[in-house]
């Protein structure tokens, strides 16, 4: 028994051959595997010839994930302490004949210990995360055009709009159909979408019937390491709420967002413009979004500088005939950090951070948050973007600071170790509004990506 148990985690820690280890994605059903063909061992599960000429062909994967998180005086001290286990586990398929394609990933996820009961972020049971068909045509100029129908998750950009909410136990999947046309340089996804309703029983996660996303995002790959995305984003929710009031909400999001690298300097800039209406008054939002780093490879401990800074607007004032305040539809679970309480509504921040590499596949990340309203006639959400501290009559700007030290450790291709500790002290307006305890919060991880 101790033999199999030895020979199994070779098998898991040994990396794969360079040609045959592509990166493991999040999403998974954009990985390549055909370099993995001929491979021996548990590799040849990457690439499986279902006929004599390999046209047929599949890919298994799994992906097994533990988290833990603890929080002390969540919400400032308005909630009792908390402390859970996140468990879940992603097995995938993934079959190609031709120009026909189908993915399917289905997913277990369960939380212990969640104060007030599990939320749709924390369990699911057993369901289907991932489930579509595709179709890929040629075209005569050196490009393509996909057709895929049915369940998956969708990243598009940087995920300030919308992510696949992987950082969390359970990631937001979205039913409907998408058309890719990728032609040189240029990029085209056209999509019309509804997010997925997760249940917390089996098979319960349901199409929602209330929200729904559509548009068209565009990227131009303007040099290498060099791009630019244009898009336009149509979202619909028929039970909003703001300020109390519930409505029908309209949006759309006009933006643009410049990305790179050039040497050692990094960029990824993007702003956001929404016009539409709700409950019959007319919405004017924005945000603009950065991030400016630098890196030297060359000096011990490789480290990388960087400095996030970002504005998300708020409503000046309840009752004016206008709603301003940002809405971020479906962002990135963990939006400014791994354990940050706040979300990007009614935000401006200043986010600084440096990124060490001490040892082969070990990093150190040691960042800073101060958190300031943008409006003081608006208060402060989560990341799902509920207002978790209400604006009442506090005219004070500073929200609070945080200081956050995560390290990561990549034993394998596959095996990977990841802890957090997280320190929130709370700012004037908190303590003008309301409790203004320290948060303390700490989330430790082992995952294994195949």
């Amino acid at each position: 028994m101790r033999g199999l148990a030895t020979r199994l985690l070779s098998l898991v820690l040994a990396p794969l051959p360079a040609c045959a280890a592509p990166e493991r994605t999040n999403v998974r059903y954009d990985e390549d595997w055909s370099s993995a063909a001929g491979a021996e061992g548990i590799d040849r599960l990457k690439y499986v010839r279902l006929d004599a000429s390999g046209d047929i062909h599949a890919s298994l994967g799994l992906e097994l994930r533990t988290r833990y998180e603890g929080f002390d005086n969540p919400l400032w001290g308005a909630s009792r302490d908390d402390g859970y286990l996140w468990l879940r586990a992603m097995p995938s398929l993934d079959v190609e004949a031709g120009h026909l394609r189908a993915f399917v990933q289905p997913i277990a996820g369960y939380a212990r210990g969640v104060n007030g009961g599990n939320g749709p972020a924390d369990q699911t049971g057993i369901d289907l995360l991932q489930g579509f068909g595709e179709w890929r045509v040629p075209l005569a100029t050196h490009g393509t055009i996909t057709l895929r129908a049915g369940r998956e998750l969708v990243g598009l950009g940087s995920e300030r709009l919308v992510g696949l909410r992987y950082g969390p136990n359970i990631p937001q999947p979205f039913d409907g159909m998408r058309a890719i046309i990728a032609h040189g340089a240029v990029r085209l996804d056209l999509m019309r979408l509804r997010p997925v309703q997760i249940g917390l029983g089996n098979f319960d996660d349901r199409t929602s019937q209330t929200r729904k996303l559509e548009g068209a995002y565009a990227t131009w790959t303007v040099a290498p390491n060099i791009g630019v995305d244009l898009y336009l984003l149509g979202y619909r929710n028929d039970l909003a709420r703001f300020d109390g009031i519930s409505g029908v909400e309209r949006r759309r999001t006009y933006g643009v967002r410049a990305f790179g690298r050039r040497g050692g300097l990094s960029w990824n800039w993007e702003l956001m413009i929404q016009r539409g209406r709700f409950g019959g008054q007319p919405i004017r939002a924005w945000s603009l979004a950065t991030e400016t780093g630098i890196s030297f490879p060359a000096v011990r401990l490789q480290p990388r500088l960087r400095l996030r800074a970002n504005v998300a607007s708020g409503d000046s004032k309840t009752g004016d005939g206008k709603l301003e305040t940002f809405n971020a539809m479906f962002p990135k679970g963990k939006y400014f950090g791994e354990l940050s309480p706040i979300g990007p509504r009614n935000i401006i921040n200043i986010h600084p951070g440096i990124d060490l590499v001490v040892a082969h596949g070990v990093g150190i990340e040691l960042t800073e948050v101060s958190y300031w309203r943008a409006s003081t006639g608006d208060g402060v959400y989560d990341v799902p973007g509920q207002e978790i501290r209400a604006a009442g009559a506090s005219k004070a700007r500073h929200i609070g600071d945080q200081i956050e030290l995560s390290t990561s450790w990549k034993a394998s291709a596959t095996v990977s170790f990841a802890a957090s500790l997280s320190l929130f002290r709370a700012g004037r307006f908190l303590k003008e509004t309301g409790a203004a305890r320290p948060i303390h919060m700490v989330g430790t991880e082992a995952m294994l990506k195949f």
